[in-house]
């Protein structure tokens, strides 16, 4: 079953970023390409009737499975990134951290008007930096087709943050 795969595969690692933080590490799934390949599988299977036009990836692990699943769905990649890493014109989102804020941008040509587009990140906890990738797709006229996620922390209750853009949330470990 692909769910205990993943937890085995995933490293916990306390006190980072910060000291009472368990982190739930992906890279060390990134050394098995069989299991790669099967998460690719699962998403693209999610997303077949979903009509999807791109995928965005969330800086910088939802790089990682995403571009690999808009290759296989033979659509557009589209790259969240923090403020200032992206080359073109850009359209920006602000979002309030615990502590702080924190800026997203996407260039300004990647979203087509009309686009049904999936959110691709490796884990989804508060749905903050999620819910800043659905704005700047709405910025774009796109619509949020929904949410791919490998890891979720059901207790920080993101999903509930995301479910105003779209029901179409999927998270293939929860914890």
């Amino acid at each position: 079953m692909l769910e205990q795969k993943l937890k085995t595969g995933i490293r916990d690692v306390p006190d980072f970023p910060k000291p009472g933080i368990l982190f739930k590490d992906i890279t060390p799934i990134l050394h098995n390409p069989k299991l790669c390949d099967e998460i690719v599988e699962v998403f693209s299977k999610y997303c077949a009737d979903k009509n999807i036009h791109a995928i965005v990836g969330v800086e910088s692990r939802g790089f990682l499975f995403g571009f690999a699943l808009a290759n296989k769905l033979n659509i557009p990649f589209v790259l969240v990134r923090k403020a200032g890493k992206l080359p073109y014109k850009t359209i920006s989102y602000e979002y309030d951290l615990e502590y702080g804020s924190a800026k997203v941008e996407m260039q300004v040509d990647e979203i087509k008007p009309g686009w049904n587009v999936m959110i691709h990140d490796d884990l989804l906890a508060t749905g903050g930096t999620a819910e800043a990738a659905a704005k700047l797709i709405q910025m774009q006229n796109g619509t949020v087709a929904g949410f791919a996620f490998v890891v979720e922390l059901d207790f920080l209750k993101g999903k509930e943050r995301l479910s105003q853009y779209s029901e179409n949330i999927i998270s293939l470990v929860n914890y």
